[in-house]
């Protein structure tokens, strides 16, 4: 309560990107990092699920963004997610889109972004995850960079898997984001069918195979899904992650010039709890009850992330939800959780 009452009303007085920054630099002390671990560690028995041979100590898990340079893996830790997915991640580093890019929708609990896979590289994030002292799970988010044409970007996913794949434990196939120009034309069959094969053949190749999910839009229409599960089977990929941001910006309750003026971007937060609830429903239906999917989009609530496992979600992702509500959200979804599961 005290985040929502006064926290949440002062960071919010700031720009969106210097409070993450700061946000950052905070968690990185050690007092901070014990307090939160006094605060919000709680674990249940009930909680913990294994999933493509990956044990995980509970399905709650931070979605890719936050935390895009692995900078923050074992302090994440300490809030009690049961994993984390950093990223995304590209080959070479890029600025991404120019300032601002990241707005809030308080009247809708929603975020705009256009970040455009801003990030250091995949050496700098390699370097950082060298250095983690935490087992907690970590997902690898992986895309290519903007100067990279589509007939190209296998190679961009490959030199991403390969830093990253002694030091991760799943992957992430980005191919759904709004903000690199023309990324999501990576959705369409035959162009997703070569970066997910060829990644497989290049998992199956180690010892170790380690799972690839791949991330769609929640803009896909049924008939695109049904060649993602199609896609899916075919190329032995682990699961989906549903959904990415949307494009869409139907039912807001900012108003539509304040919408307009902001621009271009993935809408994410509460507007998109019913679209990726839905697609996580038909995706179980079809994908049938083995194969994991990761939900995520617009879980504000314990109810919420309930409704999304009860859709059919193996594992479940906030961010927004947890800009809105702030860190006591992971604590308070495990444990009702773990009276109604």
């Amino acid at each position: 309560m005290l985040y929502k009452l006064l926290i949440r009303k002062i960071l919010f007085l700031f720009p969106p990107e210097i409070i993450h920054e700061l946000v950052v630099f905070i968690l990185k002390f050690p007092l901070v990092s014990k307090v939160f671990r006094l605060l919000y560690s709680w674990e249940h028995p009930l909680l913990s699920r294994t999933v493509c041979g990956l044990t995980f100590s509970n399905p709650v898990g931070l979605a890719a963004g936050f935390d895009k340079e692995a900078e923050l893996v074992d302090e994440i830790a300490e809030l009690g997610f049961g994993f984390v997915e950093i990223g995304t991640v590209t080959p070479l580093a890029q600025p991404g889109n120019p300032k601002p890019r990241l707005f809030r929708l308080p009247k809708d609990e929603a975020l705009i972004n256009r970040m455009g896979f801003n990030n250091q590289g995949v050496e700098a994030v390699v370097k950082r995850l060298k250095k983690r002292k935490n087992k907690i799970l970590v997902g690898g988010n992986i895309g290519k960079n903007k100067i990279t044409p589509n007939e190209e970007a296998v190679k961009d996913y490959e030199i991403c898997f390969e830093k990253l794949y002694d030091l991760i434990d799943f992957f992430v196939v980005n191919v759904s984001s709004p903000n690199t120009p023309d990324l999501r034309e990576l959705q369409e069959k035959e162009p997703l069918k070569k970066i997910l094969n060829h990644l497989q053949t290049l998992s199956t190749s180690r010892p170790t195979p380690k799972p690839i999910f791949v991330k769609i839009a929640p803009d896909l229409s049924d008939q695109q899904l049904d060649e993602v599960v199609d896609i899916v089977k075919e190329t032995g990929t682990a699961g989906i992650v549903a959904t990415n941001t949307t494009i869409g910006r139907d039912h807001l309750r900012t108003s539509s010039e304040r919408v307009r003026k902001l621009g271009e971007g993935g809408l994410s937060g509460k507007p998109l709890r019913e679209r990726s609830t839905r697609i996580i429903r038909y995706l179980r239906q079809k994908l049938g009850p083995d194969i994991p999917i990761i939900g995520v989009g617009g879980i504000h609530s314990p109810q919420d992330a309930l409704e999304k496992l009860q859709a059919g979600a193996t594992l479940i992702e906030i961010y927004t939800g947890f800009i809105y509500e702030g860190p006591g959200i992971v604590k308070r979804i495990k444990k009702h959780l773990a009276k109604n599961i």
